[in-house]
């Protein structure tokens, strides 16, 4: 795969505290944290730009809402000093937000995103931004997503629910790789 990743950003999306409640289904990827870690780390040290993405919720209850411990970065994802966090309060970060504004400030073209989950606001961001036209990667991996009821008494394995979005993103609306393909990319460019 060729990339270019010299006007990219990367796109954390959702990487909350309010994902670990117990209301939660299981989450299928056991290397999200460590791909999603690295990741972040291999981009800051090559001084690319960061744009992080925090859910706040207007939902009453949610474990999303501001002040609420759920409304925190995990542990290692808080943004550092000069990286913005983009508050969104639906699916896609495009939404209701001034993402594409700081995006087209930056002179970005490509759009780098991972996060939680997978099968929503992961893929209604790269949709969104894919229609309104920047290039957008997914780093699958590095995402995770849940088990979820299948309206018939059964579950569908999170695992699953991933596989068949990063299949349709990948189709139509973005590039797909993995941490370790992304890694040499974004310490070269």
């Amino acid at each position: 795969m060729t990339l270019d990743l010299g006007r990219a950003v990367l796109l954390p999306i959702d990487i909350q505290r309010g994902f670990d409640d117990p209301r939660w289904p299981k989450r299928w990827n056991p290397d999200f944290e460590a791909n999603a870690l690295a990741l972040i780390a291999d981009w800051r040290a090559s001084g690319r730009p960061v744009i992080h993405v925090r859910h706040d919720s207007v939902q009453p209850g949610s474990p999303f809402t501001p002040g609420q411990p759920g409304n925190d970065f995990r542990p290692g994802f808080e943004p550092l000093a000069g990286e913005p966090v983009v508050s969104k309060s639906v699916n896609s970060a495009f939404i209701g937000t001034d993402l594409d504004l700081r995006l087209r400030r930056l002179g970005a073209e490509t759009v780098v995103a991972f996060g939680i989950s997978t099968d929503m606001c992961v893929s209604t961001t790269i949709r969104t931004g894919a229609n309104l036209g920047w290039k957008m990667v997914l780093v699958a991996d590095a995402s995770d997503c849940f088990d979820l009821p299948d309206g018939q008494g059964g579950i569908i394995p999170g695992r699953a629910i991933h596989d068949a979005h990063v299949a349709t993103l990948a189709y139509e609306f973005c590039d797909v790789v993995r941490t370790a393909e992304l890694l040499p990319l974004a310490n070269a460019a």
